[in-house]
């Protein structure tokens, strides 16, 4: 009643200023005054965030949403949820599970619901508008996390059922959600003294600020650096269909009859693979090394050292040594001892590698006469040539059968084969680009699961890498169902021309790998969203799991297809990448690991101060030996990785691996598709968020811990 009121006082207002305006001669500063008040008013009342969705399964109205929405939608979410949190923490009532616990998990449904929407955004398809949004925004919501992490009588309240908690008969998942949410107010410094506090306050927004500068600034580099190449023969050693490509986005960058090569991987790759010209190679691979390092206004290297600082900073406050102590304590590894024991069992045997590697370009080199030194923008070029020379085998003759849509349908496949799901594209979806795919997921049964958006085309809008993310995770509070609404975020080459996008075998696992974390996403069951999260060296191992699908002779056959004529992948093509699955395993061993090193280095820093970031970074890497020939696969100006999450966790993705390689091993002890072991994995692992300790639930499926045997047997150290 009072809202219609509301609207029916606004019309009338309209009226009455139009006709007031025939006779009334307003000032300028009065007409300007009045329309911003009228373009506020009908901004609220159109914007889509304001209004239940009426899209299929709740999926955001992307046709409708504008960029003008997301601010008034930010302030309201965060004045909402600040209404909602305040009713709690003022109950006079005494704590219970009910009235704080599970009332907290039904707060900032209108911030979520905007933030998901717009991170992804910002991320999948930004714009400098967008850019400005989340540099306004970012302090405003870290103020907003803080209000509410840092508040004293909410935390008095979960405290007090904490402490009761042995009496209350809750489930499993009531305990995990009430142990989680304790421990997440303890570790935002909820037991701090008031000046402690502000402190960690003041960190935490500097560190948000920080963190988003850092990100804007490697976006602007890497679309920053291109190199145009004007002379067909500059193009020398280059398949043509990498030459239409470059070409392609020359046109599309205004420069046609012209060649052009960035640092974003579906052009950088080919280019080191493949070009005869060592100096256009060195230049290229240069431009994406010293990204953020250019001693420019997107430099990142006073940023890192600062955010390191304030790192060590606010875990000193928090008691503990350093961050890698205060963020590994959640963690499998649980100690940055035990990450530097594990790091280390693998850089022996693969420094090891990586130099009879070394050994063998080199005296490849030689034996072409070609008088140089093997250096880091070589390795690309000669390993290719040597993995021709030893196994007759190159991306250009692949691709052919890595066609994008046929590798998405073959993890379809998979997903089937293993959990009966179904995937069903939706063209009555909106969609906020036209390279993106919707899927409704249907059980085996039909009953909906959620909904599934693919974007794997690589644009200058889009930040670099893979990702998988939702706009809506699955929860079940009194009952009330929401469903998953993932998507999965890629950098694949697009098609150009009549020619579909083809992409390597390695990009073929990274579509499968990040289909992994939708499946976990999708398969999620658990009560409360506040027991969906998994420990980050835990994370990985839905996602590396499937890339043993991807690989597999079996789920090859079905998918791997040639573009043209439909022939399935020669069986002579499928042996060759089962032989050279060991090759150039050093290199890439190494590079990912001086990385790990890298990260776990920043992070076990105890002093607060600033270092210089180059000297830091080159003074450990060489510590630690790491050849000169090979870079660590990212350089501290560019590791966006632990700017965005995985600080002193880089190192989950093998120790992940460990768990993945262990896991389909109950596969190969059972059958490919077993569907007893499919269904444990799935309840244990995949839908049991996290109710339990990971250990604990993958013992459950496994029967026993994992060992690191099959880590080192699959890269072939052992």
């Amino acid at each position: 009643m009072k809202n219609l009121k509301l609207k029916k006082s606004i019309i009338l207002f309209g009226i009455l200023c139009a006709a007031v305006m025939l006779f009334v001669n307003f000032s300028k500063a009065e007409k300007k005054a009045d329309e911003q008040v009228l373009t506020k008013t009908i901004t609220k009342a159109k914007n889509p965030f304001f209004e239940e969705w009426k899209t299929p399964f709740g999926v955001p109205p992307f046709d409708q949403i504008k960029d003008e929405h997301f601010m008034p939608a930010f302030k309201k979410g965060m004045e909402t949820e600040i209404k909602e949190i305040d009713a709690i923490a003022n109950n006079t009532e005494a704590p219970t599970f009910e009235n704080t616990l599970v009332a907290m998990e039904k707060t900032g449904e209108l911030l979520n619901k905007v933030s998901r929407v717009f991170f992804h955004l910002n991320g999948a398809d930004t714009s400098d508008t967008r850019q400005a949004i989340a540099k306004d925004v970012t302090p405003l919501l870290s103020k907003h996390n803080n209000s509410i992490s840092l508040n004293e009588k909410l935390f008095q309240r979960v405290k007090a059922v904490h402490e009761h908690k042995d009496n209350l008969n809750l489930n499993l998942e009531q305990k995990r959600l009430l142990e989680e949410t304790y421990k997440a107010f303890v570790r935002s410094g909820a037991n701090l003294k008031p000046e402690e506090k502000e402190k960690v306050k003041k960190i935490n927004e500097e560190l948000s600020v920080l963190g988003l500068k850092f990100r804007n600034n490697l976006l602007a580099e890497t679309n920053g650096f291109k190199m145009y190449i004007e002379n067909e023969e500059d193009l020398a050693g280059l398949p043509q269909p990498v030459k239409n490509a470059a070409a392609a986005a020359a046109e599309r960058d205004g420069q046609k009859g012209k060649w052009l090569f960035t640092p974003h991987r579906p052009s950088w790759t080919p280019f080191l693979q493949y070009s005869t010209r060592r100096d256009l190679r060195e230049k290229l691979y240069k431009g994406y090394i010293m990204r953020g390092d250019n001693n420019n206004e997107f430099d990142n290297k006073k940023i890192i050292a600062k955010i390191a600082a304030l790192r060590v900073k606010k875990a000193n406050i928090m008691g503990y040594k350093t961050h890698a102590d205060f963020r590994l304590e959640v963690n499998m590894a649980k100690t940055p001892k035990n990450v530097y024991d594990f790091l280390n069992q693998i850089w022996k045997p693969a420094l090891k590698m990586a130099k009879n590697e070394r050994k063998t370009m080199q005296a490849m080199i030689d034996k072409e006469g070609g008088k140089f030194k093997l250096a880091s923008w070589d390795w690309w070029y000669y390993t290719e040539k040597l993995r021709k020379q030893k196994y007759a085998l190159d991306d250009a003759l692949l691709k052919p059968y890595f066609q994008v849509d046929n590798v998405m349908q073959g993890a379809f496949y998979v997903a089937n084969k293993l959990y009966g799901l179904k995937f069903v594209e939706r063209t009555d979806m909106p969609k906020y680009h036209e390279d993106v795919k919707v899927f409704e997921v249907l059980e085996a049964d039909g009953t909906h699961l959620g909904v599934l958006y693919t974007d794997y085309f690589y644009r200058s809008s889009k930040n670099g890498g893979a990702w998988c993310g939702s706009l809506q995770s699955q929860s079940n509070i009194g009952g009330k169902k929401k469903h998953p609404i993932v998507y999965n975020v890629c950098n694949f080459p697009p098609p150009v021309g009549d020619r579909p996008s083809l992409i390597t075998f390695e990009h073929a696992s990274t579509l499968f790998h990040e289909f992994g974390h939708a499946l976990h996403v999708l398969f999620n069951k658990t009560t409360y969203p506040g027991i969906a999260r998994v420990p980050r060296d835990f994370v990985e191992l839905p996602s590396q799991v499937m890339e043993h699908w991807c690989a597999h002779p079996d789920v090859l056959k079905v998918y791997a297809k040639h573009y043209k004529t439909g022939e399935v992948i020669p069986q002579d093509l499928v042996d060759k990448l089962k032989k050279s699955s060991h090759f150039n395993q050093g290199f890439i061993t190494l590079e990912y690991l001086a990385a790990s090193f890298l990260d776990m280095n920043w992070h076990t820093l105890t002093e607060a101060k600033e270092v210089d970031t180059n000297k830091f970074e080159s003074d450990y890497l060489n510590k630690i030996g790491l050849i000169p020939e090979i870079i660590s696969r990212y350089r501290s100006t560019y590791f966006s990785h632990i700017i965005g999450g995985y600080d002193a966790g880089y190192y989950a993705y093998i120790w992940a691996e460990v768990l993945d390689c262990d896991a389909f091993e109950a596969f190969k002890e059972t059958s490919l598709f077993d569907q007893k072991t499919a269904k444990s994995f799935r309840d244990n692992v995949l839908a049991a968020g996290g109710r339990e300790d990971a250990m604990v639930m993958y013992k459950r499926f496994r029967g026993a811990e994992p060992k690191i045997d099959g880590l080192l047997k699959k890269r072939g150290f052992k």
